[in-house]
């Protein structure tokens, strides 16, 4: 048996324009790592990651990391191996769900039953609306007001008023927030009370990583979920007491198998969960999908942000995503 593995770049257009407290952008850039064993010929597994430079990734990096496990991968590495090669990050995530998607194919299996886990029932998905002036995402929360969980990226000053026009725009949604570190340690209680006035269920990583401390003395009068300050399971004895969710990204922790190691430390140290992700395409989403079933929130609706998405995509119907198909992934 030898393996093989190839490493490309894809770019999909978003739909407008995609906004957060540190930038916009109009496109998103995604890796893919491709792995075919000489055994089955016809058969490749697939795995898209998003580097993401908030973390020091590249799309530069990130190739030149997958494309060192070139002989890892051909001498057979298990996702064990991998993990030991590897840091967390986006690159080992393309890795580790490109084994997955070929051991799936070649055992003519999913791979939720190689795992030993439940088919993805349809479920809710979060939508997210871009930051922007209060009338902006007010107009964008009409345009989305029939979706059952909207997700609003914050920045800081103004987020009261922000809420409100989207509370105003879709009065039956339910709210979740993201503020991408952007508050400064004295807005923490006045915008989080005026948040909790406005229904707002959860506010995702309010303040720089680094400030997490600051959280053990204040109220959170609505639940506060990490995202930035919580990658792999080592992090979470650390976020004790100050966070109370916290967000499960594939591109953050690594892969689906550090995911699932997570996401179970996580339930046992009492933290609630959200399973997000980064902006990609369907193929980056239906891992993500296998965690789904067991999270609190789940916010995997980067494809409904894209102008174009991939061949035999998600289905996303209403509010509802869909298991990905066999065409897809796993």
């Amino acid at each position: 048996m030898t393996r093989n593995l190839r490493v490309y770049e894809d770019t999909f257009p978003i739909a407008g324009s995609f906004t957060i407290s540190r930038g916009s952008r109009t496109e998103v850039q995604v890796m893919v790592a491709e792995i075919s064993d000489s055994s089955y010929p016809d058969l490749r597994g697939r795995g898209e990651c998003v580097p993401y430079p908030r973390y020091g990734e590249s799309m530069a990096s990130v190739r030149q990391q997958i494309e060192a496990m070139a002989g890892l991968i051909a001498d057979g590495a298990s996702h064990a191996a991998l993990d030991q090669a590897l840091a967390a990050g986006a690159a080992r995530n393309a890795l580790d769900c490109a084994l997955f998607d070929l051991e799936a194919k070649m055992a003519g299996q999913r791979v939720w039953q190689l795992l030993d886990l439940a088919p993805p029932p349809d479920l809710i998905t979060a939508y997210t609306l871009s930051l922007g002036s209060p009338e902006d995402m007010g107009k964008a929360a009409q345009g989305a007001k029939d979706r059952a969980l909207l997700k609003l990226k914050l920045g800081g000053a103004g987020d009261v008023e922000r809420v409100r026009a989207v509370r105003q725009g879709a009065p039956k949604a339910r709210l979740i927030v993201d503020a991408n570190e952007a508050w400064e340690p004295d807005m923490f209680l006045p915008l989080s009370q005026g948040l909790a006035e406005l229904g707002v269920e959860l506010i995702e990583q309010p303040l720089p990583s680094g400030q997490d401390h600051i959280l053990a003395d204040l109220p959170h009068p609505v639940p506060i979920c990490a995202d930035e300050s919580c990658h792999i399971s080592t992090d979470l004895p650390g976020l004790v007491g100050l966070y109370d969710l916290v967000n499960v990204k594939l591109d953050k922790c690594g892969g689906l198998s550090e995911g699932l190691t997570l996401m179970a430390a996580a339930k046992e140290q009492g933290f609630g969960i959200m399973v997000g992700c980064m902006l990609g395409t369907s193929l980056a989403m239906a891992p993500a999908t296998l965690l789904a079933s067991m999270a609190d929130y789940v916010d995997l609706d980067g494809p409904l942000l894209l102008a174009k998405d991939r061949d035999a995509p998600l289905v996303y119907r209403d509010s509802y995503v869909s298991a990905p198909t066999a065409n897809l992934w796993g």
